[in-house]
Order: C-alpha cells, then structure tokens, then sequence
C-alpha cells in the first residue's frame, strides 16, 4: 500500500512539474512573438529615422488625434453609462438600453475612422521608403500578414 502511494505521489508530482515546464516555455514563446513585432508608433519614432520637419508634422497630427480620440472615449463611456442607468432601472432590455448601444457603436465607429484617418494622416508625412516600411507595420499589425 505504501509503495503505491509513493508511486501516485511521485506521477502526480511527474505531471505538475510536466505542465509547469510547458507553461513556462508555451508563456516565453507567446511573449517572444509578441514583442518581435514592433508596433506602429515604435516604427513611426524609432525606426524610421524622421527628419526634425516629419518630426514637427507628425507631432502636430498626434496632438489633434488625441484630442479627437479623447472625446470619442468619452462618449463611449457616457453610453456606458446611460446603458448601466437603463439596466439597472428597468432589469430589461428596452428602448434605453438599444439607444445607448448605439450611442456606443456610432462612437466607437467614429473612432475608428478617426484612427485609419490619421495613420493615412501621417503616411502622407513620410517619404516613399519609409512609407513603404510603414506600409508593412500596418499590414501586420491589423493582421493582413502573419508575422
């Protein structure tokens, strides 16, 4: 009886440090794919070597971007919150609810184009060969290319 014991103790322990082992090297692996792409703005600031003009325009159009991205949220976390006040008065899914649902999908989509707006925003910045490597970092990053 004993040695049986020791035997199902020792598989179980077998087993833990087989299934810590292939965590710990399934996590370095997903983290390593994760930060061998760079993304966008690491490319656009470290990369693409920007002349001091670029620089000055690319800073300008992030400035505004914020300010319009800014907004955006706002209004998404104000349906949040007419959604919530809805919810919870009426325990339903009622007229309330669907109109902050779209108030949160019209900012949301507003937000969107905004984004794709100023990445074409600032491609028109760059000369053709940074352009076209920050071609590339778009392609991969909204996954048109597997990296």
């Amino acid at each position: 009886m004993n040695r049986a014991l020791a035997l199902m103790c020792g598989a179980v322990l077998l087993c833990a440090a087989a299934g810590a082992a292939g965590g710990w090297l399934g996590a370095r692996y997903a983290l390593a794919r994760a930060q061998a792409a760079p993304g966008l703005d690491e490319v656009l600031h470290s990369q693409l070597h920007l002349t001091e003009a670029q620089n000055a325009q690319i800073a300008r159009l992030e400035h505004a971007f914020a300010v319009r991205k800014a907004l955006r949220e706002g209004e998404m976390r104000a349906a949040n919150r007419d959604l919530a006040a809805a919810l919870t008065a009426n325990h339903r899914f009622g007229p309330q609810d669907a109109a902050a649902i779209n108030r949160f999908h019209a900012a949301m989509g507003a937000l969107q184009t905004e984004t794709i707006e100023h990445v074409i925003a600032m491609r028109a910045v760059l000369n053709p060969d940074q352009a076209a490597k920050f071609d590339r970092t778009v392609s991969e990053t909204l996954g048109a290319r597997d990296p």
